[in-house]
């Protein structure tokens, strides 16, 4: 296991904090992080698709919250940040989250009110029937009475600073899982399995060698296997806001992992390309002998 310390550099009159994250997945970015980039569509139209892949990091120490965002995307996660209240607002207005990692000392804003907003500002909460973002506090406050406030404010998880790597992302596993009405870290889909703790994906007890994105794509296909998802929604949801749109970087990245998927015996690939719409996973072409759709 290796613990990395991440020292936040702040001007002379603000008080220097040190954490440490540990955990082989933890590695700092270094550097500011890069201002949102262009918005090609509207907040409506952003908000209509949600499932869990995006996750949005409110930390105002900037080497910390790189550290935690390259953890969470080499496990496969689309992840933004935001150094600041404000950034956190602008972010969460526009673009889809299905979890927020909220640190409550910002420089700006207090993250409870923040917490608040995400559950009862019309600007930030979800449309229609959408679930809101899970809500998971990393703090260095560790009172009882300031974990009790995060929750009753809105939090669905508190984690308090320093903390294992490993542990943040298994209580991100969690929190996500609960939106998807599952108790395990295990994804079926017929005699597909994708295990979300371990990052293995098999078809038949046989192992896939497939990328970070590859699992992503996997995972975000196998949580809504049957349905037709277009390039725009998977672009979305399985990769960050520096994504180029009008790259074919969703037609690549389905093609390869679509050949992974596939075996000699198939009569049919079991992800379809629909002409005009997107693509699909088919349950049915998965069900081996004696393996049930789920």
């Amino acid at each position: 296991m290796v613990c990395l310390s991440v020292v936040a550099r702040r001007s002379p009159n603000q008080r220097v904090e040190k954490h440490s994250v540990k955990g082989a997945g933890a590695v700092a970015g270094g550097g500011a992080t890069p201002a949102p980039g262009p918005r090609f569509r509207c907040r409506f139209a952003r908000r209509r698709y949600r499932r869990a892949v995006r996750i949005l990091v409110v930390e105002d120490e900037v080497d910390l919250a790189q550290a935690i965002a390259v953890g969470l995307r080499r496990e496969g996660y689309a992840v933004d940040v935001a150094n600041s209240g404000a950034e956190a607002v602008d972010r969460l207005s526009v673009s889809p989250y299905d979890l927020v990692t909220l640190d409550l000392n910002l420089p700006d804003a207090d993250g409870l009110e923040l917490a608040r907003r995400i559950r009862t500002d019309p600007l930030l909460a979800p449309v229609d029937d959408e679930p809101a973002p899970r809500v998971l506090m990393v703090t260095a406050r560790d009172a009882v009475g300031e974990r009790v406030a995060g929750l009753d404010e809105g939090a669905d998880d508190y984690l308090v600073k320093p903390f294992a790597f490993t542990e943040l992302s298994a209580r991100v596993r969690s929190l996500l899982r609960r939106d998807a009405g599952r108790s395990g870290a295990v994804l079926r889909v017929g005699e597909l399995e994708l295990d979300t703790a371990r990052f293995e994906a098999s078809r038949r007890g046989r192992l896939l060698d497939v990328t970070a994105k590859e699992f992503a794509l996997l995972r975000y296909f196998m949580a809504h296997a049957g349905e037709v998802l277009s390039q725009e929604r998977l672009l979305e949801h399985v990769w960050d806001e520096n994504a180029d749109p009008l790259t074919n970087t969703v037609r690549v990245t389905v093609g390869t992992l679509r050949r992974k998927l596939t075996r000699d015996d198939d009569v049919e690939p079991p992800i379809e390309t629909v002409i005009g719409a997107g693509y699909r996973l088919r349950p049915d072409l998965l069900a081996g002998p004696g393996v049930a759709d789920g």
